[in-house]
């Protein structure tokens, strides 16, 4: 982890599969289970229930991502619609796959990038959702210390 700082902007779970996403303060980041509150830590959520997928402990959105499926493909999630749960500012997201950081109190590793898929775009409601994110769908990751996360928190990297 190094200097470079961007922020969290907000914070989404989902209390169970399909449910629609809940706007968060804060929240408490458990290593090795994900988000209180949060479909994936109870084992509720779709990956967990389809052995092809991984499931991961926490997801992130580039809040430029979802500016630019907006603007590109005048695509305009409603909050949290796009089914991730930490949307940042300013941190480079594809970037740190591999990589650990910083985030609020909590540790996390980049494991993969989360490309969009049709579930998200029939849950958002929003044709073209997954074609706007391609690419551009967010950070899979591993909490490696558990912590609080909050609305403004850094992001450190």
């Amino acid at each position: 982890m190094g200097n470079l700082v961007g922020s969290v902007k907000h914070i989404h779970t989902a209390p169970k599969t399909g449910g629609g996403p809940k706007s968060r303060d804060s929240v408490e980041a458990v290593a090795g289970r994900g988000l209180k509150g949060d479909r994936y830590f109870k084992g509720d959520g779709i990956y967990n229930e389809r052995e092809e997928l991984e499931p991961s402990d926490i997801t992130l959105i580039e809040a430029e991502a979802l500016d630019a499926a907006a603007e590109d493909y005048n695509v305009d999630f409603e909050p949290g619609a796009h089914r991730r749960n930490i949307t940042t500012r300013g941190v480079p997201l594809n970037h740190l796959v591999g990589e650990r950081f910083q985030v609020g109190e909590a540790v996390l590793e980049g494991t993969g990038l989360c490309e969009p898929c049709g579930y998200m775009e029939s849950l958002a409601d929003q044709p073209n959702a997954a074609e706007a994110l391609t690419h551009r769908g967010g950070l899979d990751a591993w909490i490696i210390e558990s912590g609080e996360i909050s609305v403004g928190d850094d992001v450190i990297w």
